[in-house]
């Protein structure tokens, strides 16, 4: 009898092992949120492929709004330029250091990005919201990725390889719908300067269809 219920006992742990083995607790490791660069060393890697694995992370975080992790992303000695659209004025557009984007990220302060097309009203409004309503005003983890190459072209002066030339560049392209012929087509560019052998972020354009 003893034995009996010795071996029943054996079963019985054994029948909990298995159990617990097919649902492991989950490794915060995988899930917790990192603002830390994923650098892989550019020998193992061409300029093209990492860049599209930077540019897929830049995306992620713009649309979780984990800014801190772009915020690492920032060119540290040239910052980040940020374009409402195709054609970059240096004079104009908002530039900022990543120690200026840290700071003024949190708070209320509000800036002058540009003139919306057609209109012509002036956009305002604090970093965190121009993140958000304009720079990823798609949900561009959906769109076609393409490198060094304009998918979207409209009637806006498009002077990337002007302003920064011998840099490489990702765009990231929705198609616009049959309801409005496509012209309601949407791309965010960013374009990638070396620095001590990681890619920085120099500048963010996004582009539409303008008048």
């Amino acid at each position: 009898m003893k034995k009996a219920f010795a071996i029943f006992s054996l079963l019985l742990a054994l029948s909990c092992e298995k159990k617990q083995d097919k649902n492991p607790a989950v490794a915060t490791d995988n899930i917790k949120r990192s603002n830390e660069r994923t650098d892989t060393k550019q020998d193992a890697l061409s300029t093209e492929v990492a860049l599209k694995k930077t540019n897929d992370e830049l995306i992620q975080a713009l649309k979780v709004g984990y800014y801190d992790i772009f915020a690492n992303y920032i060119h540290p000695e040239k910052g980040v330029r940020f374009s409402m659209y195709a054609f970059i004025n240096k004079n104009e557009d908002k530039h900022f250091t990543k120690t200026d984007f840290e700071k003024y990220l949190p708070t209320k302060t509000v800036f002058t990005w540009g003139s919306r097309d057609g209109s012509g009203e002036i956009y305002k409004s604090t970093l965190d919201k121009y993140l958000k309503d304009w720079v990823f005003k798609k949900d561009f983890t959906k769109s076609e990725y393409s490198f060094n190459q304009f998918r979207g072209g409209g009637n806006s002066l498009n002077n990337l390889k002007e302003m920064y030339p011998n840099t490489n560049f990702t765009e990231n392209f929705i198609p616009g719908s049959e309801k409005y012929g496509g012209m309601d087509w949407n791309a965010l560019r960013f374009v990638f300067e070396e620095f001590d052998g990681k890619y920085y972020v120099v500048a963010v354009i996004n582009d539409e269809w303008t008048i």
